[in-house]
């Protein structure tokens, strides 16, 4: 954003302070989303929770195309912003800045407290309450983590109990541990050597990305009093000056309120800006279009946005109407038909029930088309608790003779509440032939 020494005074809200909100917002839907079941992949259930919608392994497809969309809104979003998901969304950045400031404000802290010990004690001692703190926040940590795909009170059972027998306890220790070498060791460096988005957004990136860029003149005309703030603010040890596609850049603007906070004492503006690609204009820019300054600035931009729409509104069509209760029936011809005991043709069949929604349900079956046939269930209707699923074979008989000989083609209704859901299945009824 380009703002003047004047205008930096009116506004007190810098790319820090926004950044941090933004943190704190993502840290809250972190720890809210494995919950409330907005995303979460519970694998001991086979189930995925996506925006309220409980979702079965058997429905991959939709499973598959939930995550698809998700991975697309990321991608289109380095498109138009650059790297703005590594600077404000990413939690390996938001956690590793968190980590940072922590062991800073213990360094302080045991600075101030302790004055009369040594140095290197100092040192130690911080280090020490850093390495608690850490440990602590990792095992909270992991336990977040791993309730995406755990459910939580099951985990938190798991946790009371030290559970490192099970692959859910296992993967929890190993979570805590991985997390507490990462926060203490790696940090930002992930970003830089194993992370593969920060190059995958190279190929993403156009003239017209946004990213961060530093301005000035040439020769006598250069305006940069050389005090390196910029520098020294930045957690990944770049210097912006040296160009805008530096692969350790994840454009968090630090530089940029640092430049702007050093000049305004001058009354000079900063000369480190968002904008949009290398030649292009400065965002928040004025005299442009509303749709202009956020971003669709080209075709491509607005093809881009179209599609992102169109696979939302496809998704969310495709979930609404999605059935709470799943109902499949299915013959059963290892025996074609058999006579009862009282002389009634039968023929066998099997129903799988599986209540997908967050209400306890029940399933009425009923013949159609199969006149004088009686539907031998019980009971009619069956009751399905809320996540239950079942299987039940059943028998449709038919008097001798109150059918034609050979195939008889009939349907099943299944009828479903309290969804009020009908569903229809073509069956065929084998009775038995004419005698010779």
């Amino acid at each position: 954003m380009a703002r003047t020494a004047a205008a930096d005074s009116a506004s007190p809200l810098t790319f820090h302070r926004l950044r941090k909100r933004i943190h704190v917002a993502c840290f809250l839907a972190f720890l809210a989303l494995p919950f409330f079941n907005v995303v979460r992949f519970d694998i001991p259930r086979e189930r995925f929770y996506f925006f309220g919608y409980e979702l079965w392994i058997q429905e991959f497809g939709s499973i598959f195309f939930a995550l698809m969309f998700l991975m697309f809104l990321i991608a289109a979003a380095s498109m138009f912003y650059g790297r703005v998901y590594c600077s404000y969304l990413c939690p390996q950045m938001i956690f590793s800045e968190a980590s940072i400031a922590i062991e800073e404000r213990l360094r302080k802290i045991v600075n101030k407290r302790f004055p009369s010990f040594a140095p290197p004690r100092r040192r130690l001692l911080a280090r020490a309450l850093f390495y608690m703190v850490l440990a602590a926040a990792s095992v909270f940590l992991a336990f977040v983590f791993i309730a995406y795909f755990i459910e939580p009170r099951d985990l938190f059972a798991r946790l009371l109990s030290f559970d490192i027998v099970t692959a859910g306890g296992i993967a929890g220790a190993a979570t805590t541990v991985v997390t507490f070498l990462d926060f203490a060791l790696v940090r930002q460096r992930f970003c830089t050597t194993v992370c593969p988005y920060g190059y995958l957004q190279g190929m993403l990136a156009d003239k017209s990305t946004l990213l961060v860029q530093y301005r000035d003149g040439a020769g006598a005309g250069r305006a940069c009093i050389e005090c390196k703030k910029c520098v020294r603010v930045c957690h990944m040890d770049i210097d912006i000056r040296d160009g805008p596609f530096q692969i350790e850049c994840v454009h968090c603007g630090e530089c940029i309120d640092a430049c702007d906070e050093v000049l305004a004492r001058l009354n000079k503006p900063g000369l480190i800006h968002y904008a949009w690609g290398e030649r292009g204009a400065l965002l928040g820019e004025g005299g442009k279009p509303w749709y202009y300054r956020l971003g669709l600035r080209d075709a491509k931009r607005v093809v881009v946005m179209f599609v992102l729409l169109f696979y939302a509104s496809g998704l969310f069509v495709a979930l609404s109407m999605r059935r709470a209760v799943r109902v499949e029936i299915s013959p059963d011809r290892a025996q074609l038909f058999w006579r009862a005991e009282n002389g009634d043709i039968v023929n066998r069949f099997r129903v799988k029930l599986a209540n997908r929604g967050s209400r306890d349900a029940n399933v009425v079956l009923s013949l159609d088309g199969l006149d004088g046939a009686r539907l031998k269930l019980d009971p009619n209707p069956l009751p399905l608790d809320r996540g239950e699923s079942l299987t039940r074979e059943f028998e449709v008989a038919v008097a001798p003779g109150g059918l034609p000989p050979g195939v008889n083609h009939f349907r099943f209704v299944a009828r479903s509440q309290p969804e009020n859901a009908t569903d229809q299945f073509k069956m065929t009824f084998i009775m038995e032939g004419s005698k010779p």
